[in-house]
């Protein structure tokens, strides 16, 4: 339905200096994934900033008159 290739299912390593505030030792390593979700709804939506879509900008507006799931996809 988006007509084009699109990353969902991404992953990696955290970064040693976002650890070390959690208290973590420095040699430990942290993995993370997740559906990354965000990135085709923003394409199928023509959102351009993921704040518009997370976070204290959201248009409540937008989620008030969006379908809460799209079949005809």
């Amino acid at each position: 339905g988006l007509k084009k290739w699109v990353e969902v299912g991404n992953s990696g390593i955290f970064r040693p200096e976002l650890l070390l505030p959690m208290g973590l030792p420095e040699n430990v390593s942290v993995i993370a994934w997740g559906l990354s979700l965000e990135r085709p709804t923003m394409i199928k939506y023509g959102i351009n900033n993921i704040r518009e879509l997370v976070g204290h900008r959201v248009n409540l507006q937008m989620v008030y008159d969006s379908p809460l799931c799209r079949l005809d996809t």
